[in-house]
């Protein structure tokens, strides 16, 4: 038998790092991700993958990132980049191959723990969110992965029917990966405008439908890659609408499922993402110390992702558990970090879930903190700067931030402009459905009740009453 010489998997690609020149591993990570979207494509390319192809470690590309390769470097081939050409055996005949887990394009399975997402209902949303504005609307749309509407509730015991959820053993391809991250923005847009309560009922289904494709599909290593983020990224934004609806537990359980996943599949940006929305329920359900660890451990796993406007707000979430802490050096230092990384601007790598984030929020979440720490006055003059900033089409933030600012008005004893900022709120309540913030007008409601001999007063809790009661 003829000897074979190998070239060891360790040997680093040259070439590769030749074309990189003078960029940062995460500048290059960013430019191949500009590349990827300029084709089309979709490619989760960050510094640690850039290290692992210098280093050899990915020997092969799978075809997304080929055809993202040879659109970056035109007329370079596999060889010309430093990778085995697809035609080449990467082993002689005569010896086993092993299994490339990066880039073999075979099917395969990932098993994850998805039974406790089995939550609610079915959830419809082809077509635009503009189109969807009431319930009826958003129930006349098809659901992404075809299943029907059932009546499966948190605690109901009810079982969808199966007949309704992918079949074992089903190939999952591209298309339906871009059905889940359709729907994934799908819920966003619509939170954006409405508030949770509606959308939460008509959500867990497809999160369900989404792990039982990653339990029992079949799928290449490109679609693996994609359907492990758009179903960590679906339990975030399910587990968001728990959380807006009141569901706080139900909250807390999904976004553990997106960090099981995130940490699976080694996705520091996913992994940021779900610690991030766990510092903020933490926060909100009155677990601070909680809120500044999990805030902290986001700052961390994002550190080499390169977006500023992540870490301003992921500084802004340990901001607001050192808030209710009352440790005010340690909040006063968040929020600065916070603002100067927001002032870097935005990045290529700044990632698609938050759009929401802009100057207007920036503000509203740095009045927060200010109601937090007493200090009502700073806290009012944030609220307002919130309410100038933000879009007239995101009703439900106007009405957070109009809601903020009457529980501050009140907070400092400017009884009558707090009035004149509830009776804003209550106008646009009915347009917004947030258990979250009915229960902070609601709050503020009751402690305006002493003062129902204000003629404001009186009629902002006329108005209350009545948009209650409709």
């Amino acid at each position: 038998m003829a000897h074979v010489s190998l070239p060891s998997p360790a040997s680093p690609n040259v070439r590769m790092r030749e074309r990189r020149g003078d960029l940062s591993p995460r500048e290059f990570a960013a430019s191949v991700r500009r590349a990827a979207r300029e084709i089309g494509e979709h490619v989760s390319c960050d510094a640690r993958y850039v290290g692992r192809v210098e280093s050899g470690e990915i020997r092969r590309p799978n075809y997304a990132y080929e055809r993202v390769f040879r659109h970056m470097f035109p007329g370079a081939s596999l060889a010309d980049l430093g990778f085995t050409p697809r035609g080449e055996s990467r082993r002689a005949a005569v010896l086993p191959a092993p299994r490339d887990e990066e880039n073999d394009d075979v099917q395969r399975r990932t098993f994850l723990a998805g039974g406790p997402l089995a939550v609610v209902t079915a959830l419809s949303w082809d077509g635009p969110a503009h189109a969807q504005s009431s319930p009826a609307a958003q129930d006349a749309a098809v659901h992404p992965l075809g299943a029907a509407p059932s009546a499966v509730g948190p605690g109901s015991g009810a079982v969808p029917d199966p007949g309704t959820l992918p079949q074992p053993n089903v190939r999952v391809g591209l298309r339906e990966v871009g059905e889940v991250e359709s729907a994934v923005r799908q819920i966003r847009l619509l939170d954006d405008v409405h508030g949770a309560d509606t959308l939460f009922e008509r959500a867990g289904h497809t999160l369900r439908s989404t792990y039982q494709l990653l339990n029992c599909g079949t799928y290449t290593a490109q679609v693996e890659q994609r359907l492990q983020a758009s179903a960590g990224e679906l339990a975030i934004s399910v587990g968001w609408l728990a959380h807006d609806s009141g569901r706080l537990a139900e909250a807390r359980s999904l976004y553990a499922e997106a960090l099981a996943t995130a940490r699976m599949a080694g996705d520091s940006a996913l992994e940021a993402h779900a610690f991030c929305n766990t510092a903020f329920l933490a926060r909100d359900a009155g677990r601070p110390r909680e809120a500044v660890r999990a805030a902290q451990a986001a700052r961390s796993a994002a550190a080499d992702l390169g977006s500023a406007r992540l870490q301003s707000l992921l500084a802004l979430r340990e901001a607001g558990g050192w808030a209710l802490l009352r440790d005010r050096g340690s909040c006063l230092k968040a929020l600065g970090e916070s603002r100067s990384a927001f002032e870097q601007g935005p990045a290529e790598a700044d990632p698609e879930w938050m759009s929401f984030f802009n100057e207007a929020e920036l503000a509203g979440l740095t009045a927060q903190c200010w109601a937090a720490l007493g200090e009502f006055e700073a806290a009012a003059e944030w609220a307002e700067r919130a309410i100038a900033l933000q879009p007239a089409h995101f009703v439900r933030n106007r009405t957070l931030y109009t809601a903020e600012l009457a529980h501050d008005q009140l907070g400092r004893g400017a009884v009558v402009e707090a009035a004149h900022s509830g009776s804003s709120a209550v106008a646009l309540l009915s347009q917004v459905r947030s258990t979250r913030i009915r229960g902070m007008v609601s709050a503020t409601a009751e402690r305006m009740r002493q003062h129902r001999s204000v003629p404001e007063v009186s009629d902002f809790l006329e108005r209350y009453e009545l948009a209650i009661a409709s």
